[in-house]
């Protein structure tokens, strides 16, 4: 088996292998490439075919069908970890920002109470399958130990962004001069999906919608070939619904 590329074909996506045309492949990569109608689903194609080369023990034909998951667009979602992660730009407003931080860490539904539940929880399905009998062979505890080490930092974490809420308001409007900006290294990876892939504006609501000709309109957009392809006639780019105002405060 050889790895596995993406190109775009009009309005569809192949996995293709790299080295040498399909026919000179064996009977198991027949069926490459394979067809999708939008780069999420062949993506997801292209990194189980390269998983399965990774590990070639596994038994031919006995793959899993390929599962995709769609996932809104950050402006289409401006409330999720995603879409908050492209409102909390450099030009936001301190107010903003503190909001932002304000629903990330919300004690009822904010994503990262939520997270550190999920953490916790795999601590106590750890629990249950502790075993001391030996005392020379604990790796259940081992892993017990880095779960729960986990949830303690997320329980900091969550702490600190309580204390830095007021603070974050507090920041200048403008921005500083950047020779100040220098002292402090830059923390985000850029490794989102709509980092890499690129985002797009939220569509103009309608209610004859059709989600699929959205998905392949998000597709050929973040297509490597996007730039040289004709116009698309999409709809003009909305803005994202307003965040709420920030409340007045909540209980610590």
């Amino acid at each position: 088996m050889t790895p596995t590329a993406l190109s775009a074909v009009g309005h569809q996506y192949i996995a293709r292998p790299l080295d040498s045309p399909v026919q000179n492949h064996s009977p198991e990569e027949a069926n490459v490439p394979e067809y999708y109608s939008s780069i999420g689903e062949a993506v997801g194609a292209a990194m189980q075919h390269n998983i399965r080369l990774a590990h070639r023990s596994a038994a031919p034909g006995s793959d899993r069908p390929l599962q995709v998951r769609h996932l809104p667009s950050a402006p289409a979602d401006p409330y999720s970890v995603r879409g908050m992660v492209s409102r909390l730009h450099e030009d936001a407003s301190p107010d903003e920002v503190a909001g932002i931080i304000e629903e990330v860490n919300g004690a009822l539904i904010g994503a990262l109470p939520e997270l550190t539940e999920l953490v916790a929880s795999a601590a106590d399905w750890t629990r249950a399958r502790l075993d001391f009998d030996d005392p020379h062979h604990n790796p259940s505890f081992e892993t017990w130990s880095r779960v729960a080490a986990a949830y303690g930092m997320l329980q900091d974490v969550r702490e600190q962004l309580e204390v830095a809420e007021d603070g974050l308001a507090a920041c200048p409007v403008e921005r500083t001069d950047p020779r100040h900006h220098q002292m402090v290294n830059v923390l985000r990876s850029r490794e989102l999906l709509d980092d890499v892939l690129g985002a797009e504006a939220a569509p103009v609501p309608s209610a004859a919608r059709n989600v699929d000709s959205d998905r392949q309109r998000a597709a050929r957009a973040s297509s490597p070939r996007a730039g040289t392809s004709p116009s698309t006639g999409s709809p003009p780019a909305t803005a994202a619904p307003p965040p709420a105002p920030r409340s007045a405060g909540r209980p610590r």
